[in-house]
């Protein structure tokens, strides 16, 4: 913007000074002409007094050469029966002859070499008349006209220089203020929900009333966001405070089970469950400027492996055939431990959900040097439309669905750079749900995560 407020302001001062200095340029040409003919002109008249009084050539000689012009041998004077007293040109003086010879003498200027020669009929006695012949040199016509040109010019750099240093100055003030703009935005977008843009004092003095108004309106929105995200964190820790009711019967219902691994899933589930939610009302609680710095990284076949644990009590209730294949080897991925796991939850639940009781699934997980992929299948009847059941909000798993499973997935494969594909298994002949993860970023485990490889969980 800074250096297109330079450019405008040259292009317009160029086009002002182009309109004003070339006329006035020619203007001066013109005006050193006439001064120069006029001049001789005076020099010409200076003469006539003499001619009135005599016409003897000594004497003409005499008057010549007490003018300027005639002691610069420029002045001559045709006199009545074709003598020329001076140094006449000869074109001048054939002219002059030719004036004479009229009967309306008239005088003129006629071309000669290396300038014009300026005829002034002149009467003397017995109604005759004498031409004076003036010559006027071409430097004489244009004596002035290239200092005037070049101070004119340089009348013209200069106004562009201030034109110039003008824009440049209102363009930086200009440029200044939408930096500052940007990094504010720039810097509410990373999180900073504490930045302003200034509009009053130093930092904004010179901005453009447009710019001001424009922060205004950044300030109000940047305060409108604080305000909605407040609003949100205190609805969510409400919504799951109101859970805790709920929570708690379950709890108890869960201890008076007894013993037997369903119970034990059961009562692992509600505990879980009951820290989930504890973790997200202290979350909304949180301020986020003081939200701890989140450490990402994860072994995907030891959360893989945990939760296919955790969904094979189900399975056995239901009969479910199930198989999990490539977890032995670790596979660290770039995402929280406890997000890969809500996704994992997200894959298994869909297939507890939308298939007949007895349905068997098998879980695949593949890891290479640039991604980990994790498979999901099973024997169902597979994907009608496979389009609209990752759009969020569009699943039809009936009641208890809110078809925002695979949208998480999508969004836990998206932020590592990777995808989602949905199709139909090779092996079971239901739907099959594929999910990458890139690894180009080098993962660091945490220790605790850190083992030897084990051998697969298998369930026939």
């Amino acid at each position: 913007m800074r250096w297109a407020m330079v450019k405008a302001a040259i292009a317009g001062t160029v086009m002002v000074a182009l309109a004003f200095l070339i006329p006035l340029g020619l203007v001066v040409q013109h005006t050193a002409r006439d001064r120069a003919f006029t001049t001789a002109q005076r020099q010409a008249a200076a003469l006539g007094p003499a001619l009135a009084i005599t016409t003897e050539q000594d004497a003409v000689a005499r008057a010549l050469a007490s003018t300027d012009a005639g002691a610069q041998d420029r002045l001559a004077v045709h006199l009545p029966g074709g003598a020329v007293v001076g140094h006449a040109r000869a074109d001048a003086g054939q002219a002059a002859a030719d004036d004479q010879g009229q009967a309306g003498v008239r005088g003129g200027t006629v071309r000669t070499a290396g300038g014009y020669a300026l005829l002034q009929p002149v009467a003397v006695d017995n109604g005759r008349v004498a031409m004076v012949e003036v010559f006027v040199p071409d430097a004489d016509l244009s004596r002035g006209v290239g200092t005037a040109w070049l101070v004119l010019s340089g009348v013209a750099l200069a106004l562009v220089a201030v034109s110039v240093g003008v824009a440049d100055r209102m363009g930086a003030r200009i440029v200044r203020s939408a930096r500052r703009l940007a990094t504010a935005a720039r810097s509410l977008g990373s999180g900073n929900l504490t930045v302003r843009v200034p509009v009053d004092g130093p930092e904004a003095a010179g901005a453009p009333e447009e710019l001001r108004e424009a922060a205004f309106a950044f300030n109000a929105m940047a305060d409108r966001v604080v305000h909605l995200l407040a609003a949100e964190r205190e609805l969510a820790a409400d919504l799951s405070h109101r859970l805790r009711t709920p929570l708690t019967v379950l709890r108890l219902n869960a201890a008076a089970l007894g013993a037997g691994d369903a119970a034990d899933a059961t009562r692992h589930a509600v505990s879980q469950l009951e820290r989930e939610v504890d973790q997200i009302i202290r979350t909304a609680r949180r301020h986020p400027v003081d939200a701890p710095q989140l450490v990402l990284g994860c072994d995907a076949g030891e959360v893989v492996r945990e939760r296919v644990a955790f969904w094979s009590a189900l399975a056995e209730d239901e009969g479910r055939p199930w198989q999990l294949v490539g977890d032995g080897e670790p596979a660290p991925v770039p995402v929280q431990r406890g997000d890969l796991a809500a996704a994992v939850d997200a894959l298994l639940g869909n297939v507890f959900r939308h298939t007949a009781v007895g349905t068997a699934f098998a879980v695949d997980l593949t890891a290479t040097e640039d991604a980990v992929t994790v498979l999901v299948g099973d024997a169902g009847p597979g994907f009608a439309d496979p389009a609209p059941a990752i759009r969020r909000g569009a699943g039809h798993g009936g009641e208890g669905s809110t078809g925002l499973g695979l949208d998480i997935v999508r969004k836990l494969a998206e932020s590592t750079g990777g995808d989602v594909t949905l199709g139909r298994s090779a092996a079971l002949g239901g739907a099959e749900i594929g999910v990458r993860l890139n690894t180009r970023t080098q993962v660091e485990l945490p220790r605790q995560q850190r083992r030897r490889p084990g051998r697969p969980i298998r369930k026939d």
